[in-house]
């Protein structure tokens, strides 16, 4: 294959393409969220991301929505859904951090979920589940939870 015809952009596309994780369980995306969470100071600060999925669950990309205080990040669809849209992503899996390692989510965990699933279902991309990861590695997922 000539690959000089391809863009830097290309490139990195099919290199994901191939190499992209199929979701098909919580806890395969654990790993890729808490290493994006730690590049920006995970241990102290909430921080909200958006993985965006293929109409295969593979990840397109994960993205960082929005970091905030060391209890609570303001979270707004409009961030959220506008890189899943960018992406043409058919659903997307959100997650965020609680730096103080307790798991149980939130009265405000629990309504953004409903907000967003909400808006998600208007414009037609699908929230698949909402992850809240903890510093020891330990997560809590709402779909597992049966509380999607």
């Amino acid at each position: 294959m000539n690959y000089a015809k391809y863009t830097k952009k290309e490139l990195i596309s099919m290199l994901v393409k191939e190499t992209a994780i199929s979701v098909d369980s919580p806890s395969k995306i654990v790993a890729p969220v808490i290493e994006r969470l730690k590049k920006i100071q995970f241990q102290e600060v909430e921080s909200f991301v958006v993985i965006t999925l293929d109409s295969s669950h593979k990840i397109i990309d994960m993205y960082v929505t929005s970091t905030g205080t060391v209890n609570r990040t303001l979270v707004h669809p409009r961030e959220v859904f506008r890189h899943a849209i960018a992406d043409n992503s058919v659903a997307v899996i959100i997650a965020h951090n609680h730096p103080s390692g307790n798991l149980t989510p939130s009265n405000e965990d629990m309504d953004i979920t409903k907000r967003l699933k909400q808006a998600g279902k208007i414009i037609g991309i699908q929230v698949l589940d909402h992850i809240i990861v903890a510093p020891n590695l330990k997560y809590f997922s709402m779909l597992e939870n049966e509380m999607m």
